[in-house]
């Protein structure tokens, strides 16, 4: 059975144990700081969720040896560099069923915030023009986008944009971290920069997940999947 709602908030409460449990570790090597970032960079606290949404294609009948996960993503060919690592990755018959990332921010909103906008656009960027070069099978592939925001005063503080010589667009006066995220996610399907996004917001002491934007939820995105999986099927996969 495809998972569900209840299977989600297993997969977010296991994310959050875990991310816990390998900043623990860190920090007991070094300092706080140093053991945050290494609990970011360790990467296998996003295990549960690559495991969660991996369900969907092995239940669809696609072998196991289909689906690429390893704690550093990955890799596909690029077109603005050589190669670029995926979080979740299903080929089957040489056609690139899915291409899917998996990014959640909880501290530092500023930088990491644009870091990882920039790091969207590109990586969907990327693949689109391989894709037109024809390096990664004869299928368009098809790229998901899963992004888990900290619950935090911090990331519900408002926010106002920096002045510069030209004003921001008015929209985004007041906006908290939190509340910037459903524009930008909005905007990365509205621009078909990805087939589907998932956006959720959560914290180690409420799991949830709350899904503030109808369109962004987990409905939305697993429903992206299996119509992504039923296009196949009519083309004979898996």
């Amino acid at each position: 059975m495809a998972p569900t709602r209840e299977d989600l908030e297993l997969a977010v409460a296991a994310y959050w144990k875990s991310k816990d449990e390998q900043l623990a570790t860190a920090e007991e090597l070094g300092s706080t700081a140093e053991g945050s970032a290494k609990s970011v960079r360790a990467g296998t606290h996003f295990a549960p969720m690559v495991a969660l949404i991996s369900r969907f294609f092995t239940d669809a009948g696609y072998p196991e040896e289909s689906i690429g996960v390893t704690t550093r993503g990955v890799t596909l060919p690029s077109y603005f560099r050589p190669t670029k690592r995926w979080d979740l990755v299903v080929v089957h018959k040489e056609v690139l069923v899915a291409a899917i990332e998996m990014k959640g921010i909880s501290s530092s909103y500023g930088k990491n915030y644009n870091n990882r906008l920039e790091e969207a656009l590109g990586s969907s960027i990327d693949l689109s023009h391989a894709n037109r070069e024809g390096l990664v099978g004869p299928e368009k592939p098809w790229k998901g986008y899963l992004y888990l925001m900290n619950d935090d005063d911090e990331s519900r503080r408002p926010r106002y944009p920096q002045e510069g010589p030209f004003p921001a667009e008015g929209y985004w006066d007041g906006r908290s971290y939190q509340e910037r995220f459903e524009i930008t996610g909005s905007r990365l399907l509205d621009e078909s920069l990805y087939d589907a996004v998932c956006y959720l917001v959560s914290s180690a002491e409420d799991p949830g997940p709350r899904e503030p934007v109808p369109r962004l939820d987990w409905q939305h995105f697993s429903g992206a999947i299996k119509a992504r999986i039923e296009f196949l099927t009519s083309l004979g996969l898996p």
